[in-house]
């Protein structure tokens, strides 16, 4: 059963950093690809960066560019992803998710900012920043 353990999270002042991370269990980073999502209350729940190991892909949403650095560890299967100059629009619940890429080819990162791509989900945690 793949399970999806995110950590991390928590109160910081604006400008602050937190590093989240993803411990995966019953996959392996060549067949799938990682991303973090987070949804604010009232809000959809939107990608805010995605790595796929497998083909070198990695997806960062407009909004956290410079800020926020996503990497793999394949030797502890775990995802991380740095958060620098933290900002209170970055207030929300942060999840971690894989989706199946086995030998697909694609031809964008469409499918990386697609919640609906990521078949497995782990449970959310809270970042709040504090202005």
């Amino acid at each position: 059963e793949v399970q999806l353990q995110a950590s991390g999270g928590g109160l910081v002042q604006t400008g602050g950093s937190l590093r989240l991370s993803c411990v995966a269990s019953e996959i392996t980073f060549d067949r799938f690809a990682m991303g973090w999502f987070r949804q604010a209350p009232g809000k959809e729940r939107e990608a805010v960066s995605c790595i796929s190991d497998s083909d070198g892909r990695i997806y960062y949403d407009d909004s956290v560019k410079g800020r926020f650095t996503i990497s793999s560890d394949t030797a502890k299967n775990t995802v991380y992803l740095q958060m620098e100059n933290l900002k209170p629009e970055d207030t929300s619940v942060y999840y971690c998710a894989a989706g199946f890429k086995g030998t697909t080819v694609f031809k964008d990162n469409s499918h990386l900012q697609n919640p609906d791509w990521f078949e497995h989900w782990g449970q959310g945690t809270l970042v709040t920043v504090s202005s």
